[in-house]
């Protein structure tokens, strides 16, 4: 099976590593980074037994998720962690999270676009849905601006942190997902590359 390898204007999606594992502790360890999602900050051992099931996800067959590593085009550090899982009916369901030194520039953006890519160019999808806590503004402006449309909330979708919260989705079907305006991605949005060329990008 050919590794999942996704280039956009600023930034890439890989498969995650053994290497990986300190740089995404750094993420799935920090209670800012965590205080959206949907659990608490994880331990070390929590955050290995995440990278071990990421690394053997990529071998399923079929493949029914995408546990990628988020990098700078061009370098090889993990900066976030994003994920694709898919369901019946030719959807899927996407999340990420970056470091906070990431935040606020765009990035989330262009990785829910090669989420998008990757779901709709590669494994042809018909529709593809986030969800977000109510409080993460930032999420929703990011899903909004990667051109998904809110649909409603799930009441008590996650017990976290001692307590039920909803949960605000969002959801883009196939023929709605468009290339963004000025991320330089030309004709094709993405670019998905075999294995033999992935040291390229590094």
């Amino acid at each position: 099976m050919t590794p999942a390898h996704l280039a956009g204007s600023r930034l890439a999606l890989r498969e995650v590593e053994p290497e990986d594992t300190d740089a995404l502790l750094a993420i799935y360890g920090d209670p800012e980074a965590t205080r959206h999602l949907s659990f608490e900050p994880r331990t070390p051992e929590q955050v290995q037994a995440i990278v071990d099931r990421s690394i053997a996800s990529a071998t399923d067959a079929p493949r029914t998720e995408y546990c990628l590593a988020i990098t700078r085009r061009g370098e090889h550090r993990l900066i976030g962690y994003a994920r694709l899982a898919t369901e019946p009916q030719q959807a899927a369901t996407i999340g990420f999270a970056l470091r906070p030194a990431e935040w606020g520039k765009g990035l989330g953006t262009e990785t829910v676009h090669l989420l998008c890519a990757l779901g709709f160019q590669t494994l042809g999808l018909h529709r593809i849905w986030a969800a977000r806590s109510p409080l993460n503004e930032a999420s929703a402006r990011t899903l909004l601006r990667a051109g998904m449309t809110e649909d409603g909330r799930i009441r008590d979708h996650v017990f976290v942190r001692g307590a039920w919260r909803d949960s605000i989705t969002y959801s883009i079907l196939k023929h709605e997902w468009m290339p963004i305006e000025g991320m330089g991605y030309g004709s094709r949005p993405s670019t998905i590359l075999p294995d033999a060329a992935r040291g390229q990008e590094r």
